[in-house]
């Protein structure tokens, strides 16, 4: 097996790059403000005023509603009280994994960011890859496995769990006595995703929480909220895990994501999804001109896999290199978190930046696959 980092190891090393390195590691966005958005962020004294004077649980629960009705969830549980309010995605999962028994065995889709796996190996449970097949074969693991979780859409590929593959997986773990964990950070993206998840998950009478995320579709420099909204039905201590990491997510920047849902209701959602389809499109024709292509083109998310030969360098070879050349990607082993040999003929590309930094990140990438290939060709055997 490979040694290999994890992805946010690299994804702090490109941020905090002296150099200035092209930065196309993390899927958040880091674009320049549209114009709307502009004006949104202009009002953030008037937010910080607002806050002042307005109770905090009317401002949550219109954050709540406003985003989760933008993106297509109209049967989530606003208002009850089981929707919790955290900084980050990252630490709601956290949260999740702490509330699971320890020694609980958990079904995790794979391939899928690495850290979704460290932080439930982290907090003491087995864990049993679920393979992208097997989510669209149906083909649903069976107890000892308690909780089966499933990234939609997925990062790195892009795939969305259909709803009727969803509603199966649902009504399979209702009858299992299993819970169904959905990550739905990318689900803002991709109109496809965004049939009512907690509609088909309640109507299965399955236990389940699902974890929504602001971070991947506005360039607010990590000023996001991560929604934790679990079940009437689950019996876990989500509350007491929550209250053990938090007091609240800041009432300014639930007021912030509340104006950029609207925004991107009226817009928005048009404007940013443009700027993803472009620079796929001159990521996918300039690496053509090395003989690659993308690994999924089907994909809408705004991150895109680059699928290597067989021969030739890795994605592994190939990111040290990007970096030397002071571009930073990254390879998709770790993504693999269960076989980090199975991603070694993948690298990913971040797309919610400007155009001009993806084409030219797309340059030097095909440059240094063109050179590594050369030298690999022309390596004497061992």
């Amino acid at each position: 097996m490979i040694e290999v980092g994890n992805l946010t190891t690299m994804e702090v090393d490109a941020l905090t790059d002296i150099d200035g390195g092209l930065n196309l590691t993390d899927g958040h966005a880091r674009l320049v403000l549209s114009a709307e958005q502009a004006a949104i962020v202009a009002r953030v004294p008037e937010m910080f005023a607002e806050a002042s004077r307005r109770p905090f649980p009317d401002i949550e629960r219109e954050a709540h509603g406003t985003f989760l009705r933008a993106i297509g969830q109209h049967s989530a549980p606003i208002g009850s009280g089981r929707i919790l309010s955290c900084y980050s995605s990252t630490l709601a999962t956290d949260i999740v994994a702490r509330a699971l028994p320890v020694g609980s065995t958990i079904a995790v889709l794979h391939p899928t960011f690495d850290n979704i796996a460290d932080l439930f190996v982290t907090r003491g449970l087995k864990l049993v890859p679920l393979s992208e097949k097997a989510l669209m074969d149906m083909d649903w693991p069976e107890p000892p496995v308690s909780a089966i979780v499933a990234t939609h859409p997925n990062n790195p590929t892009g795939l969305i769990t259909p709803e009727g593959h969803l509603r199966s997986l649902a009504e399979h773990a209702a009858s299992h006595d299993q819970l169904v964990i959905v990550d739905a950070s990318f689900r803002g993206q991709v109109r496809d995703a965004q049939y009512d998840t907690y509609a088909v998950l309640d109507d299965a009478g399955a236990d389940w929480i699902v974890i929504e995320d602001t971070g991947k579709l506005w360039p607010t420099h990590e000023l996001k909220v991560g929604m934790l909204a679990y079940s009437e039905r689950t019996k876990l201590p989500i509350e007491r895990a929550f209250s053990e990491s938090l007091l609240s997510a800041s009432p300014v920047v639930l007021l912030l994501a509340t104006a950029l849902a609207r925004d991107w209701v009226d817009g928005g959602y048009e404007r940013a999804q443009a700027v993803v389809k472009r620079n796929r499109a001159v990521l996918k024709d300039t690496i053509a001109e090395a003989g690659l292509c993308l690994a999924d083109p089907d994909s809408q998310i705004s991150v895109a896999r680059i699928e290597l030969p067989p021969h030739g360098p890795d994605s592994s070879l190939l990111y040290k290199d990007m970096v030397a050349r002071g571009v930073h990607v990254l390879p998709c082993a770790p993504f693999h978190w269960a076989d980090p040999n199975g991603g070694l003929r993948y690298i990913r590309v971040s797309l919610a930046r400007p155009y001009t930094t993806v084409e030219a990140a797309a340059q030097r990438l095909v440059q240094s696959y063109r050179e590594l290939s050369a030298t690999t060709a022309t390596a004497p055997p061992r």
